[in-house]
């Protein structure tokens, strides 16, 4: 079974090995997706969607709202990003196993990463 819980984040960054507009300083309203794969506990939840909320909120979320993302990922295309994402939150959900992360960098462009 899997659950899923979105996001949103607001962020500036270039592309420096990317040759267009997108290589100079510009901001995106981002959205975010991650999902979870588990079965449900005694509670019936794979995973409590307020913990994961904080979890994401924390390890994800405060360290790319409101920066700008190349001082943490230096080439920060929306995959980079996605991989980054991925490499926080792996392991940080007990039983339930992170299964893929999506983000939109635009409303009708998106990346999803599976690990």
């Amino acid at each position: 079974m899997l659950i899923s819980r979105d996001f949103k984040f607001d962020s500036a960054h270039y592309l420096p090995k990317y040759k267009g507009k997108c290589e100079r300083l510009h901001g995106h309203t981002y959205k975010m997706r991650v999902t979870l794969e588990g079965e449900p506990d005694h509670e019936g939840m794979i995973f409590d969607f307020v913990e994961m909320k904080e979890v994401i909120n924390e390890l994800v979320v405060s360290k790319l709202d409101h920066y700008e993302i190349n001082q943490i990922i230096p080439n920060p295309s929306a995959e980079n990003i996605a991989v980054w994402v991925w490499e926080q939150l792996s392991g940080k959900f007990r039983d339930a196993k992170l299964v893929k992360v999506k983000i939109w960098e635009t409303a009708d462009c998106y990346v999803t990463y599976k690990g």
